[in-house]
């Protein structure tokens, strides 16, 4: 990691970012909270198959986290992390503090109004005003030509797309398809709050999905599969549901009937203290 570069400032980060610009290299961005794992490190790795130059930024965002959610006790990682970052071809780490991002005085909100109703946004109300605040930062930060998002935050991933073309904001935001273990469950940070019994029930989790969205695709109402699909995941083990819907792939609106919009299959449920979500196309 000799030639890996860690910025603490802005002013360190567009430092560099004009420097490389100056000799015509590309730039990509992975934002992330730390506690990296196999998805980051895809996320990596396919930026820089994109770019010259990569950026992870390591972040744990408090406008993001709800009152009684794990802010405390996120993973924060930052030397595993850099070094999953610079293996995966990246360059750099952005690693600011809380008083880098929100300076005193901070009063600015960013919010993306209808995608942000449903799914995530209704029973976490508030969290993705954090996310597209502390995004658009660092999407003007950072200046980039390309930033990489996991597809398992299917909504979050609409959200800042939105966000992105109604703010004129230039950077190109790429979709990475999820990377699951060999069981099919969907990896997160959170699955590190998991005992080895409970990952076995986590892993039913995408079974179930995928049975689903098999079934809405087979002519099944999506309106019956999904409460059938939400049973059978209480009946698995999961100790309580936020969602099992189906909706529009881009708009998010729900769907009982699947014509020829592409529309997927949502689910959160939570297991001890970790709540999983996951995203299957209904094809």
């Amino acid at each position: 990691m000799t030639d890996f570069l860690t910025f603490r400032t802005v002013d360190e980060m567009r430092t560099q970012v004009a420097t490389w610009r100056a000799d015509g290299l590309t730039i990509g961005l992975v934002p992330t909270m730390g506690g990296l794992h196999s998805g980051h490190q895809k996320l990596v790795t396919r930026a820089a198959k994109k770019c010259d130059r990569v950026i992870a930024t390591i972040f744990v965002n408090p406008t993001q986290f709800g009152a009684g959610e794990d802010l405390d006790s996120y993973p924060r990682t930052e030397k595993a992390d850099c070094e999953i970052i610079a293996d995966a071809g990246g360059n750099a780490a952005f690693v600011p503090n809380v008083s880098e991002m929100y300076p005193d005085g901070f009063a600015t909100t960013v919010k993306v109004s209808g995608l942000t109703d449903m799914l995530c946004g209704a029973t976490r109300p508030g969290h993705f005003d954090g996310v597209t605040q502390v995004v658009s930062k660092l999407l003007n930060q950072a200046g980039a030509d390309m930033a990489f998002f996991g597809e398992k935050d299917w909504q979050q991933l609409a959200v800042i797309r939105r966000m992105a073309r109604d703010l004129d904001i230039p950077t190109k935001i790429m979709g990475v398809p999820t990377v699951r273990d060999d069981f099919g469950l969907a990896l997160s940070s959170r699955n590190g709050y998991l005992d080895a019994a409970q990952i076995e029930v986590a892993r039913q989790f995408n079974v179930i999905l995928r049975k689903t969205a098999y079934d809405i695709a087979s002519g099944g109402l999506a309106t019956d599969e999904c409460a059938k699909a939400g049973q059978a995941i209480l009946d698995a083990g999961f100790e309580r549901i936020d969602y099992v819907e189906c909706r529009d792939a881009h708009y998010l609106e729900l769907i009982d009937r699947v014509e020829d919009q592409e529309c997927r299959i949502f689910a959160a449920a939570y297991l001890g203290r970790a709540r999983l979500i996951d995203n299957h196309s209904v094809s």
